[in-house]
């Protein structure tokens, strides 16, 4: 038994394919499922169910690659130690982090860390939450950035920043033309919202809760930019997260964005690692510069009812505050 064997048997429980777990691993088909019928010859045992269709793994064998992942963790940990003992600030970072924060906030921390760790490889890795935290957990990620809470023993947690939502309406909408909103202006509103899956939802849904608000039925948006187009086309209203109407975000001109009354809905952001990983040190530097986010990114001004009326461009988009 060697470790690609188990790199091997890992990708083939992953990809569920003998043909996509050979292309994962970069090697033939034949050289992949050799080498698993090798390792069941070696342990006695078979851990392949090969069917026509599709590849199954038997109960030893996904007990076996769940340990593998384990041992392959630990490896990595063995080589990044070394790494780290010989240049703290070189080496690969594999980090995570969701759809609806990665394209707004990443232009705006990437610069940063290139210039402060001029030597390190980020390799980023975009899915939704569950995926990322099975991905940690299992060492395939070394970190990631999430909306709290996250549920996770296991996980350090490093708090970032807040980010405050705006609501996001068409510009014929009877909230269009308001200076300020208060949480209980959206009672018996339907705002347009994320499918399953995405954290934006189950914080969308929780401000509804709050506000008496509703989903708007018969439509569920794949993507952040779904629902800004669904709003522009006059469908519905919905909240946008604050980094999601700044620049580069390209301007929508049928879209209104009214902030909230102090203190507006927002959603937690921080970054998280394993509690066991050998980078804590490093990952706490890195975590200092992705919090150092531009401030007026993340800020609304406080608005309060009744102050005097005024317009701002945010990512050319309208918004009153």
């Amino acid at each position: 038994m060697n470790l690609r064997d188990l790199q091997y048997l890992v990708a083939l429980a992953e990809h569920r394919h003998f043909g996509r777990a050979a292309e994962a691993s970069f090697v033939s088909q034949p050289t992949l499922s050799t080498q698993i019928k090798k390792l069941e010859d070696e342990l006695g045992v078979a851990l392949v169910e090969r069917t026509p269709r599709k590849v199954l793994l038997t109960d030893t064998g996904r007990e076996i690659a769940r340990r593998a992942r384990d041992v392959l963790s630990e490896v990595d940990e063995i080589k990044a130690i070394a790494q780290r003992t010989r240049d703290p600030e070189s080496g690969t970072i594999r980090l995570g982090i969701f759809p609806t924060l990665g394209p707004y906030l990443l232009p705006h921390v990437v610069p940063h860390l290139r210039t402060r760790f001029p030597r390190l490889e980020l390799l980023l890795r975009e899915e939704k939450t569950e995926q990322i935290i099975r991905l940690i957990r299992e060492g395939a990620l070394d970190a990631g950035i999430l909306a709290l809470p996250v549920h996770e023993d296991t996980l350090h947690t490093e708090f970032l920043f807040e980010e405050p939502f705006v609501l996001a309406v068409p510009a014929t909408h009877p909230l269009a033309d308001r200076t300020c909103l208060r949480m209980d202006d959206l009672a018996d509103q339907n705002l347009l919202l994320l499918e399953d899956g995405h954290c934006l939802r189950d914080q969308a849904l929780e401000v509804c809760h709050m506000a008496g608000a509703g989903e708007k039925s018969g439509f569920r948006a794949t993507s952040l930019e779904t629902l800004r187009q669904m709003v522009s086309a006059d469908v519905g209203i919905t909240l946008l997260p604050s980094l999601a109407v700044q620049p580069p975000v390209p301007r929508s001109e049928n879209i209104r964005l009214i902030e909230f009354e102090a203190p507006p809905p927002s959603r937690r952001i921080a970054m998280l690692w394993r509690k066991s990983s050998s980078m804590t040190p490093f990952l706490q530097s890195l975590a200092d510069v992705i919090r150092d986010v531009p401030a007026h990114l993340l800020s609304t001004k406080g608005c309060t009812t009744g102050q005097p009326d005024g317009v701002n461009n945010v990512a050319g988009d309208s918004i009153v505050s």
